[in-house]
């Protein structure tokens, strides 16, 4: 199994393998981008049957160099030849296009095309271009594709075309990793990097002095371009362990996630488990995963995010039913159901996979 050492992915990966060692399922996590923390090798001992191989690669994306990808991808193929594994399960895009000796599965956690750019009509740049392609080759030469909400599949074959296979398996936290805090404290909780355009918190520097509660924000303030990212209203708690970030999130009465790019929210499930009310960007993979277990609010609308907060800040039986409701709905996307889902496809592919490379797609050209 591929993954990132950073951000919703890892969780991911940490979680379902967890769940498959559970199961008696051996499990090896090749990661790319900065090495493991002492924190994240912790994680991996306390797995059964986990294993991991390091690599620094940079991860995928319209900025990555086309020959680190390159490199990183014969790395992989490495990897398979000398493990054997009876499953290729990658978490990322362009890689599915590889000459895998099992027909690989791929789980798009979001859309590699942000929402907003298509609606908006902005053309993409030539890397952009290039790396959407890549991304549509990798997707049509899987055996299967994993979306965690049919909106995101949706999402993908509008803009790379029939697949060849696909489902939606839900991401899934374990309750006991975010437990809810006897007492709920009077601030608003965040998570995420201020400056990530795809979870659209800087939004919630014109909305905080207009709430009674302070709004703090967990997650890295240092952007990657340079500098550290400074508020003035909203109080940046910086990086915090998965430790930490769960103690808050038990204590805080609301966590909100304005997101405006199709995700699962991996964040708001987190908090939803923790008892948080969850005020979310009104998007279609958000409102498919919260129904009515969650407040809704358009992304851009700031003076309605700040009416939602303030709703709830000033009603606490509101306030307490909807955390209700948010940690009952969390309490469906439970691990088990993950893993099985899961175990179910590695079975599939297993049976159809001969030991021939897949058919390479031939995709049209750009115009």
């Amino acid at each position: 199994m591929t993954t990132r050492t950073s951000g919703g992915v890892w969780s991911y990966s940490r979680e379902l393998s967890r769940a498959l060692g559970e199961r008696g399922v051996e499990v090896t996590l090749a990661t790319q981008g900065t090495p493991l923390t002492a924190a994240q090798w912790a994680e991996v001992r306390s797995v059964p049957g986990l294993s991991v191989e390091q690599s620094t690669w940079n991860v995928e994306g319209p900025e990555a160099p086309f020959e680190e990808v390159e490199a990183a991808g014969e790395w992989l193929l490495e990897l398979e030849d000398r493990l054997r594994p009876d499953a290729v399960h990658l978490n990322g895009f362009r890689h599915g296009a590889l000459p895998w000796a099992h027909q690989p599965l791929v789980v798009a956690h979001e859309c590699a095309i942000p929402r907003w750019r298509t609606e908006e009509g902005e053309p993409l740049q030539e890397d952009e271009l290039r790396y959407y392609w890549e991304v549509t080759r990798g997707l049509r030469a899987a055996g299967h594709v994993v979306a965690p909400t049919a909106a995101i599949l949706e999402a993908l074959v509008r803009h790379h075309g029939t697949l060849r296979s696909t489902s939606v398996i839900s991401h899934a936290r374990h309750p006991a990793d975010f437990p809810p805090s006897a007492l709920r404290e009077p601030f608003i909780l965040a998570s995420g990097r201020l400056w990530d355009e795809a979870r659209n918190l800087e939004v919630l520097e014109t909305v905080a002095p207009r709430l009674d509660w302070p709004v703090f924000v967990a997650g890295d303030r240092l952007h990657p371009d340079g500098g550290e990212v400074r508020t003035r209203y909203v109080r940046a708690l910086g990086w915090l362990s998965r430790e930490e970030l769960a103690a808050y999130m038990g204590r805080a009465s609301l966590f909100v996630l304005p997101a405006r790019h199709d995700s699962f929210g991996p964040s708001a499930l987190e908090a939803a488990l923790a008892g948080c009310a969850l005020v979310l960007g009104d998007i279609p993979s958000l409102r498919e995963v919260w129904e009515d277990a969650a407040v809704f609010v358009p992304p851009d609308d700031t003076d309605m995010l700040a009416r939602a907060l303030r709703r709830l800040v000033a009603d606490p039986v509101l306030c307490s039913r909807m955390s209700t409701l948010a940690r009952t709905r969390a309490l469906h996307f439970s691990p088990d159901r993950m893993a099985d889902a899961y175990l179910g496809l590695y079975a599939d592919l297993d049976r159809v996979s001969g030991g021939a490379p897949p058919v390479q797609p031939q995709l049209a050209r750009a115009t």
